[in-house]
């Protein structure tokens, strides 16, 4: 216990400039504080922090002492919330990114579900075109596509999914069935852009061996269920993931194209900041999205 106190003084000494402004904020004398940074020097074997009459300054070792002590104290507080949340109802906010097309047709409608459950959880679902930086905005989870961005950070897949070349059956009809990657150069290939970027770089992979086709067409959007729209309607061919467009593949309006090759992988991860003990209500959370989006959505062929 008297370890775990000389850490909590410690962070109190550390925050202030002057042994009297750290006094003033623990609510001791003068004497009194620094007789305890003497006695806690002397403990260690090491000197934490050099002091004058107005200034206090950490040496080395009180800079290490500093940074472990925060984390400790850190992680002590994780676990005993976490403890403290498998015998309570699940409480507190909740911040949650999303990018607008996936966050609105299945985050959003998940969170509702989340939160009549678990009414003491209070959401905040920020929809984003581009995923944003969860340490930078202050969020506790962000609904991502690949691998964390940051090792910081720890990711746990919600749903597996890659990229699709479909057409509807009119379309197929009047141009033919491509059969290899290279015969989509001579289709009408419908593309998204975004960032002023066309993504007109489709990749196919066979036997280990990756083939990339520069693709183009008539028709071009930076909104995803527009160009999907064309396709349905018979305007071309589309490359889009496998959430987007398994409704009009199981109802017949798009066809699914060279099948016999894989496609990049678009795993959607949940990701979180790195800690031992990982809050209830965002364990909690994740599971409740992975379980919901298997009922959503159709698995990946």
């Amino acid at each position: 216990m008297k370890a775990i106190s000389d850490l909590h003084f410690f962070q109190v000494l550390a925050r202030h400039e002057s042994m009297t402004q750290a006094a003033q904020a623990l609510g001791l004398s003068l004497s009194a504080v620094s007789k305890r940074l003497s006695q806690l020097e002397k403990r260690l074997g090491v000197q934490l922090m050099r002091r004058t009459t107005r200034r206090l300054a950490l040496t080395g070792e009180g800079e290490q002492y500093l940074q472990r002590g925060a984390s400790l104290l850190q992680e002590l507080d994780e676990l005993e919330s976490s403890l403290g949340d498998q015998h309570r109802a699940l409480s507190g906010p909740l911040r949650v990114n999303a990018t607008f097309g996936f966050g609105r047709a299945h985050v959003a409608p998940l969170i509702e579900q989340f939160t009549c459950e678990h009414p003491g959880v209070e959401v905040l679902l920020d929809l984003s075109d581009y995923p944003r930086d969860l340490l930078a905005h202050d969020l506790d989870i962000g609904i991502i596509v690949g691998p964390a961005p940051d090792s910081r950070l720890r990711a746990r897949r919600l749903l597996a999914s890659r990229r699709i070349a479909c057409a509807s059956p009119d379309y197929l009809a009047r141009a033919g069935r491509p059969v290899t990657p290279e015969a989509l150069a001579r289709h009408n290939c419908l593309l998204v852009r975004e960032r002023d970027a066309g993504f007109d770089d489709w990749r196919f992979i066979k036997d280990g061996q990756e083939r990339r086709v520069r693709v183009s067409g008539t028709m071009s959007s930076n909104d995803g269920e527009s160009v999907t729209r064309w396709a349905m309607a018979g305007h071309g061919i589309i490359y889009r993931s496998w959430w987007q467009v398994q409704q009009p593949l199981a109802l017949g309006r798009l066809v699914p194209l060279l099948s016999d090759f894989e496609t990049p992988r678009m795993d959607f991860m949940a990701v979180h900041r790195q800690q031992r003990f990982v809050p209830e209500r965002i364990a909690r959370f994740i599971d409740a999205m992975t379980e919901g989006l298997a009922e959503r959505l159709l698995p990946l062929p």
